[in-house]
């Protein structure tokens, strides 16, 4: 028996080292044709190690792409005002749905249940048509405010709020707080592996998100990176050493989070009636 879990493991391990290496490869070449030239790119060869490296392409995109920086500045906007207003209102609205009691409770948690039935590419034409009586367009309000909350979020907030022991909440109306006082200085704090999961995925889902800029963004100098990207992309050549180049930029944020965030987004958390 032993012997067959062994083998089993055995073949599990090999399965993922493969399935790792797949994923990785890609990665890998965009990174080292980051650091090519043009010509070596599109000369066919496959090769992970550049014949010429070079830092030509990172100069080129932050230099001479005078656009690139405000590119990359609209993206941190964006992403890190979707991602603070997400945690707060979802957290906010999540919680309200599973402690709270008031009129309409019930109806109001299956419409966000079926908010999550509709595709968002169906809300994107309804969307623009009202940024653009708002007056809107081409701008952050316009990029941020149709995101700042999220039915899926919500939902996974209610489902964490709802298994929180109460008797942490009870213990602190007890010593004078507030609602309010409780839900910042209390269930907050104590809420970070779902805060956690939810602020990598907002944030990822708003940094790579290329179709609601592409419907909402005209002006430039307002694009956001997936959009600015896309500029590097000609009739009858692109730029792919820029667009690799400008690909590693664009992945080192969304890296960088996930880092940051990875200890709270694996750790479980516990409760007992003395913590």
């Amino acid at each position: 028996m032993k012997k067959k879990i062994g083998i089993a493991k055995g073949l599990l391990y090999i399965i993922l080292v493969l399935y790792a290496v797949a994923t990785m490869l890609p990665f890998l070449w965009a990174l080292s044709s980051s650091f090519k030239t043009l010509e070596e790119i599109v000369s066919g060869t496959v090769s992970f190690i550049p014949k010429q490296f070079t830092l030509e392409n990172y100069r080129k995109i932050f230099v001479e792409q005078e656009m690139f920086p405000r590119w990359l500045l609209n993206s941190v906007i964006v992403a890190a005002a979707v991602t603070v207003l997400n945690l707060l209102f979802n957290s906010m609205a999540g919680y309200a749905l599973a402690r709270l009691r008031f009129p309409g409770k019930k109806p109001l948690f299956v419409i966000i249940l079926a908010v999550l039935m509709i595709p968002a590419q169906v809300t994107l034409i309804p969307n623009y048509l009202i940024l653009k009586w708002f007056g809107w367009l081409n701008s952050y309000q316009g990029m941020i405010v149709p995101t700042m909350m999220n039915a899926t979020f919500i939902f996974m907030m209610r489902q964490f709020f709802i298994n929180f022991p109460k008797e942490l909440e009870e213990a602190a109306a007890l010593d004078g707080l507030s609602r309010i006082g409780t839900f910042f200085r209390i269930v907050l704090p104590l809420a970070r592996p779902a805060l956690a999961a939810q602020a990598i995925f907002v944030f990822m889902g708003s940094w790579n998100d290329f179709m609601r800029p592409l419907i909402i963004l005209s002006d430039p100098a307002m694009f956001t990176l997936p959009l600015g990207l896309n500029s590097f992309k000609g009739q009858y050549i692109s730029y792919w050493n820029y667009i690799m180049s400008a690909s590693m930029v664009f992945t080192l944020p969304v890296l960088l989070i996930y880092i940051f965030f990875n200890r709270y987004f694996i750790k479980g958390i516990s409760f007992t009636g003395g913590k």
